[in-house]
C-alpha cells in the first residue's frame, strides 16, 4: 500500500504540481525556488570580510568602507575577528614569517571560506619577488579564488573583485561545490 502512494507521486507529477503552485502564487507576491539555490542566494549576498592587511593595499581597501562604495549595500560586513568571517582579503607581501600566521588565520575561518588575493605582492610576490623574505604570492600558503590586479588595486578593482566573487558562489551548483570551487 506504501508504495502504490509512493509510486504516485513520480518526477513527472511533482514537476506538474510545482508548475501549478508557480503559477497560482506568482502573481500574488510568492515565488518558488529550490532550498539550494535559496541557500547559496542567501550565502552569496551576505559575505563577511576578513582582511589581512599588510602593506599599501590597507589605504585602498579603507576606501571601500566608507559612503562612496558602501559595502552594506552589496550585503558585505567586516567583523572583528576570522571567526566570523565568509572571505579572507589579502593585500601586501607575505612574508616567510608571515605564512604560519596567515595560514592560522585561514583555518580559524568556518566553511565554505573564500580568498580574494588584493594586488600585485599577495598575487605574485609584486617588487618584492627576489626578496629572500617574502614568499612568491600567498597562493603558496592557502588557496586562493579571486585574484585582483594592480599596485596598489583601486576601491573599484575590489569591489569589482567581490562582486565577481558574489557571482561564483551563486552559479555554482550546490552549497558543497561553492565551498570547494
Amino acid at each position: 500500500m506504501q508504495m502504490d502512494t509512493i509510486n504516485k507521486f513520480s518526477t513527472r507529477s511533482q514537476d506538474e504540481l510545482m508548475q501549478r503552485i508557480m503559477q497560482q502564487t506568482t502573481h500574488k507576491g510568492f515565488f518558488a525556488t529550490q532550498l539550494s539555490k535559496l541557500s547559496l542566494w542567501a550565502q552569496g549576498n551576505s559575505l563577511w570580510l576578513k582582511t589581512v592587511n599588510l602593506g599599501c593595499c590597507a589605504a585602498e581597501f579603507s576606501q571601500i568602507k566608507g559612503g562612496r562604495y558602501d559595502l552594506e549595500r552589496f550585503g558585505m560586513e567586516i567583523p572583528s575577528n576570522a571567526t566570523q568571517a565568509d572571505v579572507l582579503i589579502i593585500g601586501g607581501a607575505i612574508s616567510h614569517k608571515m605564512a604560519p600566521i596567515l595560514r592560522k588565520i585561514y583555518e580559524e575561518m568556518p566553511e565554505p571560506r573564500w580568498v580574494i588575493a588584493m594586488g600585485a605582492c599577495a598575487s605574485g610576490g609584486g617588487a618584492y619577488h627576489d626578496s629572500y623574505a617574502v614568499g612568491r604570492g600567498c597562493d603558496e600558503v592557502i588557496p586562493v579564488d579571486i585574484y585582483i590586479a594592480g599596485c596598489p588595486p583601486t576601491a573599484e578593482a575590489l569591489v569589482y573583485g567581490l562582486l565577481q566573487l558574489q557571482r561564483k558562489i551563486q552559479e555554482t551548483n550546490s552549497v558543497k561545490e561553492a565551498t570547494y570551487a
